[in-house]
């Protein structure tokens, strides 16, 4: 199967793209926030190690997603 082509997308499929594309920002930049403002012992996990995955992997919102709701301490 041949790759598409972002000209070959319909618009809603380009209005889809834009708008994960835009979660996923949104979520690794208050991630990234919060992780930052966060003193290390109310982290689960090497804050190092978070941070690196938040700045380096792509995964379309999840890892975000999860750091916010299991990497933090109360």
């Amino acid at each position: 199967m041949a790759k598409k082509r972002w000209n070959d997308l319909s618009p809603t499929a380009k209005k889809a793209v834009i708008a994960a594309a835009a979660v996923d920002a949104g979520l690794r930049a208050w991630a990234l926030r919060d992780l930052a403002g966060r003193d290390a012992s109310r982290v689960n996990g090497p804050k190092w190690l978070w941070g690196s995955a938040l700045g380096l992997l792509s995964t379309s919102g999840v890892l975000p997603a999860v750091y916010l709701v299991a990497g933090r301490r109360p």
